[in-house]
This record gives C-alpha cells, sequence and structure tokens, in this order.
C-alpha cells in the first residue's frame, strides 16, 4: 500500500534551535495518526510540515508520493483539509460562505458548491436550513468547530489536519465532538493526522499515536499498545490516562 504521508529523516532548525530532529515515519490510506506529546514537542511543526507552512531544513516531507518543496504551496494546501482550535473561520462569511472557500478557490460550478455545502452541513450534524446563512457569532463554540471540520472536509482532500480542533472546548462538549468524530472517520476513511496532548483522546481517535518528546519520535505505535512501551514519556503518558 502506498504511503499518503512520509517523512525522512525531517529536521527543522530556526534560530539555531532544533524544533524537530531526524523524524521519520509513513502514514497508509486511511489510517489517523495521533501525534501525542507535551507542549513545545514539535507535534505542530510536524503538522505544518505537511502542508508547507513549513519547510524542512533536512531531509524530506512527501504527501502522495511527491516532496512538498517539490509542489506548488497553494496547489497543495488545497488538497489538505487543515482544522485548528480556533476554527479561522471568515467572521464576515456566512456559514455557507466558509464551507465553500475552496470549492470557489477551485472554480466549482454554484450547484455544486451549493449542493456540497449542504451535504458537508448535514454531514456534521448542521441543518443547513437553520445554519447556512449564519455568521460564525452566531453560533456556539461547538458549531464553530462543526463548521470548521466541514470547511476542511468540503473539497474532498485526500489528507485531513487536525490541530488541537477541540481544546477550547468545555469537557462536555469535547466529548460529545470526539465521538461523533471517531464516527465521521469511519465513515470517510480519510488519511487524517491529529495533533494533541491529551491521552485520552490519543486512545479514543487514533489507529496509531506517535509520540514526540522534544523534536523527536520516541513512539509510534498502535494505539491498544500504547501502553506497553519502554520509554519514560510514554509511562508518563500512560499512567496519566490510568
Amino acid at each position: 500500500m502506498a504511503s499518503i504521508v512520509e517523512f525522512r529523516n525531517v529536521g527543522y532548525v530556526i534560530g539555531g534551535r532544533a524544533l524537530l530532529e531526524d523524524v521519520s515515519f509513513k502514514i497508509e490510506a486511511g489510517e489517523t495518526l495521533v501525534l501525542l506529546g507535551r507542549s513545545g514537542s514539535g507535534k505542530t511543526t510536524t503538522l505544518k510540515l505537511i502542508n508547507r507552512l513549513l519547510e524542512p531544513t533536512s531531509g524530506e516531507v512527501l504527501v502522495q508520493g511527491r516532496k512538498t518543496t517539490d509542489s506548488d504551496p497553494i496547489r497543495l494546501r488545497r488538497g489538505i483539509g487543515y482544522v485548528i482550535q480556533e476554527v479561522g473561520l471568515f467572521p464576515h462569511f456566512t456559514v455557507a460562505g466558509n464551507v465553500a472557500l475552496v470549492p470557489m478557490l477551485e472554480s466549482w460550478p454554484e450547484e455544486k458548491i451549493s449542493a456540497r455545502v449542504d451535504e458537508m452541513l448535514s454531514l456534521v450534524g448542521l441543518d443547513p436550513s437553520r445554519f447556512a446563512s449564519r455568521l460564525p457569532r452566531e453560533l456556539s463554540g461547538g458549531q464553530r468547530q462543526r463548521v470548521g471540520v466541514a470547511r476542511a472536509l468540503a473539497a474532498d482532500p485526500a489528507v485531513l489536519l487536525f490541530d488541537e480542533p477541540f481544546g477550547a472546548l468545555d469537557p462536555i462538549t469535547r466529548s460529545e465532538i470526539q465521538k461523533e468524530f471517531q464516527a465521521l472517520k469511519q465513515r470517510l476513511g480519510k488519511t487524517i493526522v491529529f495533533v494533541t496532548h491529551d491521552v485520552r483522546e490519543a486512545f479514543i481517535l487514533a489507529d496509531r499515536i506517535g509520540l514526540l518528546k522534544d523534536g523527536r519520535l520516541v513512539a509510534l505505535v498502535p494505539a491498544a499498545e500504547f501502553h506497553h512501551v519502554d520509554h519514560p514519556e510514554a509511562k508518563a503518558f500512560a499512567e496519566s490516562y490510568a
């Protein structure tokens, strides 16, 4: 099976400080890889290297078999869904306008865009007749996060990147959305890279867990095997879940 994302001995150094060192891994089609680690461990740096918001200072990052540095960054990013904690919705766009953004940039026909917006909002549990015309400020935090997911899915990207997307939500809403996300990812079969420092979230969502510490990938295992990893950082995270 061909890898959708591959890191080959990737390093990222800025201002003389190594944020990533010699990171290598592959992600297969339809897999959810959760990058777990403390603040400053290199999780978000790893994520941003995939959609070329950052470029490696050593090694290579490949998406669908092509080096990111050989790809047009705009084309690359339009083919990758990206969801962040604060969602990043355009405040003066309606919900429909936010979800339609990439299909519009890709010059989809209006009828196709409208149908896709309705489809994606329904997929994330938002009734288009109630929510499509609303502005982001008229939504709850959980609803805005759902719109962010709908927007990331709208152009049917091969890869989805999630950077601690549920971290700002209250515990009950966060738990609800985690369960919805788990069901959604099983239905869609997308390749997903999900960043979190919450080990409970990692166990709920991951097929595999990649544990980062001080810019190094210290473990990469199926979620069910994480408790057996013989590394102090893995043991610390596993004990926090117990």
